[in-house]
């Protein structure tokens, strides 16, 4: 009727919060597709919380290790003037990035530091005469070798190892959790096989 007081309303209620995950049931999931989802949250948990770790302590033994071997190679090696006793091949375009990069293996002659003339092979510059001298690193017994690690080269091998490791860690994870998967669907395949074999024969009408 016109002029008729409406009932009064219910006053409205705060606006639902926000779900960011709901559990729902399904029937259909099984005890070991729960297992699977624990275990792979497991998983990669385990994988944040060590491989940083193990990148750690990987990384620190390297770089001691490569650190001992540069004083090492420090004590046993040393730097001299070495004479070429025959030319160098002149392969390379004179003034190319190649030849700046390329070096070949010539017998050069050297001087101990007791005072003793050999000959030894050193990778020098294309295009080199002989009698021309270039400086070389070399043994105490005067063989020619490699300048001693720098420490560029310390820490990009620590880093290396480092990184190395933390994806070692990772796929060591993620094969746990494949071969987790594999045997647990193995489990199911062999539930399910029980379980139509009880069914079947409900199903199956004799002829």
């Amino acid at each position: 009727m016109a002029g008729e007081i409406p009932p009064a309303q219910p006053a409205p209620g705060p606006p639902p919060r926000p779900v960011l995950w709901r559990r729902q049931r399904n029937p259909l999931r099984r005890r070991t597709d729960r297992l699977r989802t624990w275990m792979g949250l497991g998983v990669l948990i385990a994988v944040l919380a060590v491989a940083p770790v193990a990148a750690v302590l990987v990384g620190d033994a390297a770089r001691s290790h490569y650190e001992d071997t540069a004083r090492h190679q420090l004590q046993t090696r040393y730097e001299t003037n070495a004479t070429l006793t025959e030319d160098a091949p002149r392969h390379p375009e004179p003034g190319s990035d190649e030849e700046k990069q390329t070096r070949y293996p010539v017998e050069v002659r050297v001087v101990t530091r007791e005072g003793r003339t050999r000959t030894t092979r050193a990778e020098v510059r294309p295009g080199l005469t002989a009698d021309n001298t270039v400086r070389i690193w070399i043994t105490a017994d005067g063989e020619a070798t490699e300048r001693p690690l720098t420490s560029g080269e310390i820490r990009s091998r620590t880093m290396g190892w480092a990184l190395l490791t933390a994806i070692g860690v990772a796929l060591t994870g993620a094969a746990a959790h494949a071969l987790t998967g594999l045997v647990l669907r193995r489990r199911d395949l062999a539930h399910w096989d029980t379980a139509w074999a009880e069914t079947a024969p409900r199903w199956t009408t004799p002829t």
